[in-house]
């Protein structure tokens, strides 16, 4: 017999707490357990209760939810989804130890809370009681790059992430050195949220990084991150220089963007003079992809098993034999250089 995922909703707001308490009820797969207004009230209910999933709003009083999640995390450790508006807080609450965010939606429109709820909120904590808390760690000072020549080639650097892969991402970027190729990302998260990313990333790394525009081209130092929304991004060659162009399509693998159609399109267009990376996250998405590329003449790496949030993603892609080196976290972005060199 399965057991429904024991949850604890945390939240401030009565009306709120209330309509997610009905909203995650009606799925047979959840238990709430019970629920807190502030982190005194939370930690009551961990200890009582030990859910399986812990949903946390940032904004809390007594105590906000970063210093919570960091209190929290050292004793007892548990997956957490944060609900935040839109506000880089959140990022703080998954250097802290949060497995996924969702974006809060508006009170007023009964409609797009319910979708919210039965489309995003339940999917994500379905996802976090799979998740390895144990795989999360703080963010760490960066190591000194390592030096790089492209010997005249124009190469393209590829990377895709869902669940667990803001912090992922972090953890190889900031090795990275201002020499490298372009590089290219999807990570999975929602609207509004990626351009907020990629200021802090821009702010915390060697590299420039940026939400990614059509037009944007793909150059040695930089990083383009693919617009959360309704948008795929894919690597395009113009007059001869990579660029990039983001434009409106279906989900692909119940994503969009899609790691896949940004894998696919430098596969086509990059082909030998690419190197794919598959991080943590749920699902396939990218896998395929990956395979397109290694297939085309790319150097592809997976993270490994034990440093994954979730080994979703990259273990398909090892499964269909689209990963050359499967590595550790915090060797990624030394095989990056070494693969490089020989490229």
């Amino acid at each position: 017999m399965i057991h429904p995922i024991r949850v604890l909703v945390v939240e401030d707001s009565l009306v709120f707490r209330e309509l997610l308490v009905q909203g995650l009820s009606r799925d047979p797969g959840i238990e709430v357990v019970a629920t807190a207004k502030d982190p005194y009230e939370a930690r009551d209910a961990i200890v009582e209760y030990r859910p399986d999933v812990m949903t946390l709003d940032v904004e809390l009083p007594r105590m906000n939810g970063i210093e919570f999640l960091r209190k929290l995390m050292p004793q007892y450790p548990l997956p957490v989804v944060v609900i935040s508006s839109l506000s880089d807080k959140v990022f703080d609450a998954m250097n802290a130890g949060a497995v996924d965010f969702v974006a809060k939606p508006s009170l007023t429109d009964r409609g797009q809370l319910e979708s919210f709820i039965r489309t995003e909120l339940l999917v994500k904590i379905k996802i976090a009681s799979t998740a390895k808390i144990s795989a999360i760690k703080r963010k760490i000072a960066p190591s000194e790059p390592q030096s790089f020549n492209s010997r005249g080639k124009e190469l393209v650097i590829a990377i895709g992430a869902s669940t667990g892969g803001t912090e992922a991402i972090f953890s190889v970027v900031k090795d990275y050195g201002a020499d490298l190729p372009g590089i290219v990302i999807v990570q999975h998260m929602p609207p509004g949220f990626t351009e907020m990313y990629a200021r802090r990333l821009d702010d915390q790394c060697r590299v420039r990084v940026k939400e990614a525009r059509t037009g944007d081209r793909v150059l040695p130092g930089t990083v383009l991150i693919a617009p959360g929304g309704d948008k795929h991004m894919h690597l395009v060659k113009v007059n001869g220089m990579y660029q990039v162009e983001v434009k409106a399509g279906p989900k692909v693998n119940g994503h969009c963007p899609s790691v896949d159609v940004l894998f696919e399109s430098v596969a086509k267009v990059a082909g030998s003079n690419a190197l794919g990376i598959i991080l943590t996250g749920m699902g396939g998405d990218g896998a395929k992809g990956l395979l397109a590329m290694r297939k085309a003449g790319a150097r592809t790496i997976g993270q490994d098993e034990s440093t994954c949030v979730v080994y979703g993603m990259p273990k398909v892609a090892y499964d269909l034999g689209a990963v050359e080196y499967q590595e550790k976290l915090h060797d990624i972005a030394k095989r990056t250089y070494s693969v490089l060199s020989t490229m």
